[in-house]
């Protein structure tokens, strides 16, 4: 490189173009004949604003190219131009790079990898939209046969911002599909895609979607199409889309191809999921529940302490069928804190191996084996602000405020959401902090999830990786962490495990979890009376009164009407609103018999379900019983709660399940002043042995 070259280069660097670009201008003259002088021109021109001047000093140049030159001279040019991206790329100066490829786009517009580069710089400047995939023409370059030349770590790389940037634009399927068909090896991309999946899944509540990229993918798997995991995965999507069929069957197939005990304990879960949640399966939950409490008990009896984290997290499931199938708290729960028991051993192993700041907990009594238990003996506070902690029963006492954490993914439209409202609003801020844990924070409008992002002090909006949250959880070293999900959702349940607060609480989502580093579990004297304690590993803290109390709900403008209906003005309505997973045979039984007791009655059913299989359920049971089909009114979902509520109205008097019964809904009900029918659950005194 000469001096003035080298001249030149520093101006460039220094931002001095048109210096930079009068010594290639000098240079021109004394050498005309020297192309490369008018690469790096056209260069300076452009970064000066001066496109046509640019386009124009290219193109003569390109003019006089023989035939054999000019792809010589391209290959140069864009060499010049690659370089001087590459360099914007290190600088930070993402849109002059990206000003930059498109000109070499227009050189070469089928150039992949500059391409690729391109969307990527989009997605950084936040100006990508899902059409760009289709007008750039990337997705029919990488359909085309043979197949382009491109670097395959920016290619997945690239697919993993696409589908964090736009995963719901049609495109994005289409460049997934043509991305898992340009590689040999589909697992190269099958973490990366399961990840997204999963967000647009549960995140974005897209399922439909999320199983579409996945049964892409499956299609190409051809060496693997029976993939386990994706599988599982399916059948979620497919049951939370309410396309049962497709998610039983699913489940069905990834049971029958399980082969180690954890994983047939999932398989049959999903198993489970599906047909409770379709309704109208009551056989085949009968034979399931069986099978599962049978695979649960050997596992208890193996104690394995080396499951991998998915195979641990799955054993905590998002509800436990076995107690939705018989009213039997002291045989059940007994089996649910074994399991738990087994869980919180696996999920301390596991974060031990893999995360630092763990090692750092102290674990005190509370690293105990499977069946011991003490009571009253939690960790040693974390916190450094001279807190005195002997249990709740002593009290906590401090001279500044108590550090409360509540981990929850439900604190939006859901019902622990619309339930929790008043906790936090009548929240005493002078003696307490709150913090909140948003779990698979929701990325769509949810103006419920937004009021509580408000209502806490330091809200933490959080995804779906355990060690992330827990990490959060412990840099915040809180007194108290209270989990609003119990087995709703396994991240919360895996948290809680680590023990990281002095004392932990359940409250609200679901019954307890069973684990062993949960103090306290929140009830009052109707919902866990006494004798409740000798099943339950938790403390149970009972409120004097009720463990829950609302102030109001929200209600709109009412969308049924008995002439809708073709119901009599003077005629008697019940109605059931519940889900397909709480419905049983005997529980309906009692519903008919109620029905064809009362004359000129009616019966509402509504809930997510599985319609034909539902309605199948009903039928033949008030055939059974006597009533006539024509009495029963199947009614669809409608678009919000505060319709739902509104609805309730028609109803003279609401019929409630058993033995899981409701909360929300019964809440919802008793606040629109309409009475409830319930039934109360058995109450044994007799402990069951352990399973050993």
């Amino acid at each position: 490189m000469t001096n003035w070259q080298q001249q030149a280069e520093q101006y460039l660097i220094q931002g001095n173009y048109s210096k930079a670009a009068s010594l290639y201008e000098q240079a021109i003259e004394a050498e005309p004949d020297v192309i490369a002088y008018y690469w790096h021109l056209g260069l300076l021109f452009m970064l000066q604003g001066q496109e046509t001047e640019a386009q124009t000093t290219w193109l003569l140049v390109m003019a006089e190219a023989e035939s054999d030159q000019v792809e010589s001279w391209t290959e140069e040019l864009l060499q010049v131009l690659q370089t001087e991206a590459e360099r914007r790329q290190e600088l930070g100066d993402d849109a002059l790079a990206w000003a930059i490829r498109q000109h070499m786009r227009e050189i070469c517009p089928t150039n992949l990898t500059n391409l690729l580069e391109i969307i990527a710089l989009s997605i950084k400047l936040e100006t990508f939209r899902g059409d760009d995939l289709t007008e750039l023409g990337v997705i029919e370059l990488l359909q085309t046969q043979p197949t382009v030349e491109c670097n395959q770590q920016l290619l997945k790389e690239v697919l993993e911002q696409i589908l964090e940037a736009e995963p719901l634009h049609p495109a994005s399927l289409a460049f997934t599909e043509a991305c898992l068909a340009y590689l040999p090896n589909p697992e190269f991309w099958f973490w990366p895609l399961l990840s997204a999946c999963m967000k647009i899944g549960h995140t974005l509540k897209q399922p439909t979607i999320a199983a579409s990229f996945l049964e892409r993918y499956r299609s190409l798997n051809l060496q693997n199409p029976h993939n386990i995991e994706i599988l599982r995965h399916l059948a979620t999507f497919y049951q939370d889309a309410r396309n049962y069929d497709q998610g039983i069957e699913t489940a069905k197939l990834c049971y029958s191809l399980s082969e180690s005990l954890p994983d047939k304990i999932s398989g049959i879960n999903l198993v489970l999921r599906g047909i409770m949640n379709a309704g109208g399966y009551w056989q085949e939950v009968s034979a399931a529940c069986q099978t599962l409490e049978s695979l649960l008990v050997s596992l208890i009896k193996q104690q394995p302490a080396n499951l991998s984290d998915v195979e641990t997290l799955r054993l905590l499931t998002p509800f436990f069928p076995l107690v939705h199938f018989q009213d039997e708290p002291g045989h059940f729960r007994p089996i649910l804190n074994q399991i738990a028991e087994v869980f919180e051993r696996n999920i301390r192993g596991y974060t031990k191996e893999r995360a630092e700041w763990y090692g750092s907990v102290n674990q005190g009594s509370r690293e105990q084996g499977a069946g011991s238990r003490e009571q009253g003996s939690p960790l040693t506070p974390l916190n450094k602000g001279g807190i005195e902690h002997g249990g709740i029963e002593q009290g906590v006492k401090t001279t500044r405020p108590l550090k409360v954490g509540y981990l929850c993914h439900c604190l939006r439209r859901h019902s622990v959401g619309w339930l929790a409202r008043w906790l936090f609003e009548h929240h005493d801020r002078e003696r307490f902090q709150l913090y909140g844990y948003f779990l698979d924070y929701k990325l769509v409008n949810d103006n419920l999830q937004e009021w509580y992002i408000n209502q806490v002090d330091h809200p933490r909006k959080l995804g779906i990786h355990v060690l992330d949250v827990a990490e959060q959880v412990y840099q915040d070293q809180l007194d108290i962490l209270i989990d609003l999900d119990s087995i709703t959702l396994d991240i919360s349940c895996a948290v809680m495990a680590l023990k990281l607060a002095p004392v932990q609480v359940t409250w609200l989502g679901w019954d307890a979890s069973g684990l062993p580093a949960i103090d306290y579990v929140i009830a009052d004297p109707y919902v866990l009376p006494d004798s409740a304690q000798e099943y339950y590993s938790e403390k149970i803290w009972r409120l004097p009164q009720t463990y829950i109390a609302v102030d109001g709900f929200e209600v709109g403008v009412p969308s049924l009407r008995r002439d809708h209906l073709d119901i009599p003005n003077d005629a008697t309505i019940y109605l059931s609103s519940q889900k397909g997973y709480k419905r049983n045979p005997d529980t309906t039984r009692l519903q008919m018999k109620i029905i064809k007791a009362v004359p000129n009655s009616y019966f509402l059913i509504k809930g997510k379900s599985d319609q034909d299989s539902i309605k199948r359920f009903f039928n033949q049971i008030a055939e059974e019983e006597g009533v006539e089909c024509d009495r029963l009114r199947f009614l669809p979902e409608v678009p919000t709660e505060a319709v739902h509520r509104a609805n309730l109205g028609i109803a003279d008097v609401v019929l409630d399940t058993y033995p899981y019964n409701g909360a929300t809904t019964t809440l919802e009900t008793l606040w629109m002043g309409i009475p409830l029918v319930t039934r109360v659950g058995v109450l044994p005194v007799k402990q069951f042995p352990r399973h050993n």
